[in-house]
């Protein structure tokens, strides 16, 4: 395939805006100010968490300050996945918090899932919307014994509800080339990432909720945020940053900022769909190390993201979602691989952004004694998660205590990362690892390469 020649775009931040264009920011903060809830970052998170507030108490005075416009990090750029994985897992919540808890914490994502779609009917949000469910496949021996371990460990969390896909039932789903096997969930929906976050930022302003964007946050602290145009001054301060995280002061080391790729096919014929046989909503990812995501959009394309070239040196973080002609070619080269069908097809659109990963893999929520509040580290699963951490958020704003702030990832706190090089060493060694796995397993090793456990415990996966 030559994704090159038929890459019509690439960066302007990503395809998910290509049919609205990308916004220009507006009512920037036009010097100091003073409100009761400061919101820092207008994503997903952000907006959600003025949202419940907002909707919660009406005469709260509530600002957001957002560097770009609203959607502009990866609440406008990710693959479309809302769906209700537990970032990092959940054996480490059953070793700190037992499984009660962690049961109700999975329970608390598979309702977050649908919370989404109800709020999107509500204020009339048109984001694609589809509940399909996500299907996992493995195409090679050892992703399918890492496949069988992951259905027999799901099958002991009732709240779960996965179905393991022998090779012919997964490819009735969808004809992945050389399938051995998959497993599927009903809780998780097709979206279009950039409609909803619009959406969601007029219904927030429709709430009287103020936000400012070309307005970048400079230094966070108790009562204040300090911005390139003013300081706004407030009771609770809210750091919804994740991705650019490190740009902000004393914030370099708290989250790494991981790049993730994704391209966008042309609209397939009927005949090459027809082929595929991929005629639901499902999302799909592999059990490969480095691993894919992938959707049917609505308009009849396929997404497909992956890591690509992960991380900059001191945590620096793209500008437009430029992609290297490399990494568009290995999504290329994978997609071909899964789909024959659609061989030679064209590539309309390539794009990155930033994700936040914390030291351990797993994100947090959570509001200190002297206001100052954070929620992110979402590690690409952020689409339902933002949505639960807003809730969360606004419930101790208010000073309640709810099911949701009794959660296990409330108020967790975990070790920064690694100076330079040191970090940037790690991440380029941890990836050239996985990759190398991959090409071994690809090659016919039957069983996952010892060096991705070793690598997973390494970076604090495992």
């Amino acid at each position: 395939m030559s994704a090159e020649r038929g890459t019509a775009a690439n960066g302007q931040v990503s395809f998910w805006y290509a049919g609205s264009g990308v916004p220009l920011p507006a009512n920037q903060l036009d010097g100091d100010a003073a409100a009761d809830v400061c919101i820092v970052g207008a994503g997903y998170t952000g907006l959600w968490t003025a949202y419940y507030l907002a909707r919660a108490d009406p005469s709260l005075r509530i600002v957001i300050c957002e560097a770009e416009f609203a959607g502009y990090g990866a609440s406008g750029r990710n693959g479309g996945w809302l769906t209700n994985s537990i970032t990092g897992g959940r054996e480490g919540y059953v070793r700190s918090h037992g499984r009660e808890a962690v049961v109700r914490f999975q329970d608390a994502m598979n309702r977050t899932v649908q919370e989404v779609m109800d709020v999107a009917a509500a204020e009339g949000i048109d984001a694609d919307i589809v509940k399909g469910g996500e299907l996992n496949v493995a195409t090679n021996a050892a992703q399918l014994q890492r496949l069988t371990a992951y259905a027999e460990q799901e099958a002991q969390w009732p709240n779960a509800d996965t179905q393991f896909l022998d090779a012919a039932e997964t490819a009735g789903r969808i004809a992945i080339a050389g399938v051995k096997g998959g497993i599927w969930h009903p809780h998780c929906a097709r979206i279009q990432p950039a409609k909803l976050v619009r959406g969601l930022a007029d219904a927030v302003r429709r709430l009287g909720v103020t936000i400012h964007e070309g307005t970048p946050a400079v230094e966070i602290g108790p009562g204040a945020v300090r911005t390139t145009r003013g300081t706004v001054r407030a009771r609770y301060v809210i750091r919804a940053t994740e991705g650019f995280t490190a740009g902000l002061a004393g914030q370099r080391r708290s989250w790494l900022p991981l790049n993730s790729s994704m391209i966008v096919t042309e609209p397939l014929a009927a005949g090459q769909w027809e082929a595929i046989g991929w005629d639901g909503a499902e999302t799909l990812a592999d059990l490969a190390h480095a691993y894919i995501y992938a959707q049917r959009t609505a308009d009849g394309r396929i997404a497909i993201g992956g890591r690509g070239d992960p991380y900059k040196f001191g945590s620096r973080t793209d500008v437009d979602g430029h992609t290297p002609e490399k990494t568009v070619r290995a999504l290329g080269d994978m997609l071909t691989r899964l789909f024959p069908a659609v061989e030679g097809i064209g590539i309309d659109h390539a794009w990155s952004g930033v994700l936040g990963v914390p030291r351990d893999w797993h994100a947090t929520v959570g509001l200190a004694d002297d206001g100052v509040g954070w929620a992110g580290g979402y590690v690409g699963t952020g689409v339902a998660t933002t949505n639960l951490a807003g809730r969360t958020l606004a419930d101790l704003i208010l000073g309640r205590t709810t099911e949701l702030t009794t959660l296990p990832w409330v108020g967790r706190r975990v070790r920064k990362w690694e100076v330079e090089p040191l970090r940037w060493l790690a991440v380029k060694s941890l990836y050239a690892t996985y990759n190398a796995a991959d090409k071994a397993e690809n090659r016919g090793r039957t069983t996952t390469h010892p060096v991705a456990h070793a690598a997973d415990f390494i970076s604090g996966k495992a």
